[in-house]
């Protein structure tokens, strides 16, 4: 997430990479409101746009997930040419896409998150979705995913791991529609690592995800 991974007003641990990113299983992350304020895009090449389209993907009947104008997510370099990698990458953006409309809409229960998580993961997702909740808390802006990994490990599993640039992503107020601007001294950037395994319909569920933030690997 973007806007999401730099609330610093509230500490949340991104046990689902609640950065969920905005955002995995394994509950554990070293980075505090990392991830998810945003969406997703992709266009092989370098070029940043929109998630990378579902037909990548194996499965279908995807949740809908239509992000107000003001939330963009731009992901670069974000197909590797490799069907099953692409299909791993785009239910990635799917579930950072479904992380994002859970959390704008402020619904912890929204359709999209146990269709891209399970488990811990699934877990982590729903608790940072009600931390935003309770803090009446939104976001607005852009937040870049670049330098995607894909590991597969067998036919029903892969690691994925990305960087995140939420430096122009912000917390806004649900009630008032105030966008907080307030500088932060916390690093922008945020790497994801993630594991992904494929459910019975064929989707790539992120079953752990963890995040650092200010990593040298994404600041670099």
């Amino acid at each position: 997430m973007s806007a999401v991974g730099r609330i610093t007003a509230i500490t949340l641990t991104v046990a689902a990479a609640l950065t969920l990113s905005a955002c995995g299983g394994d509950s554990d992350s070293e980075d505090k409101a990392g991830g998810q304020g945003e969406s997703a895009g992709a266009d092989p090449g370098t070029e940043a746009s929109k998630a990378p389209g579902a037909s990548a993907s194996p499965a279908g009947d995807r949740p809908t997930v239509e992000l107000p104008s003001d939330i963009v997510d731009e992901y670069e370099d974000w197909k590797t040419g490799d069907d099953v990698k692409d299909a791993v990458l785009t239910d990635t953006a799917g579930r950072i896409d479904a992380t994002n409309d859970a959390i704008v809409r402020g619904d912890a229960s929204a359709p999209g998150l146990p269709f891209y998580y399970r488990g811990k993961a699934l877990t982590g997702a729903v608790e940072w979705v009600q931390e935003y909740q309770d803090a009446n808390l939104s976001f607005t802006g852009t937040t870049r995913y670049f330098d995607p990994k894909v590991t597969l490990r067998g036919s029903a599993s892969a690691a994925v791991v990305y960087c995140a640039d939420e430096s122009k992503g912000f917390n806004k107020n649900r009630k008032t529609g105030k966008v907080d601007r307030t500088p932060s001294d916390e690093s922008p950037y945020v790497l994801y690592t993630t594991r992904l395994e494929k459910s019975e319909k064929g989707v790539w569920q992120t079953a752990v995800l963890t995040s650092k933030r200010g990593d040298d690997t994404c600041a670099g």
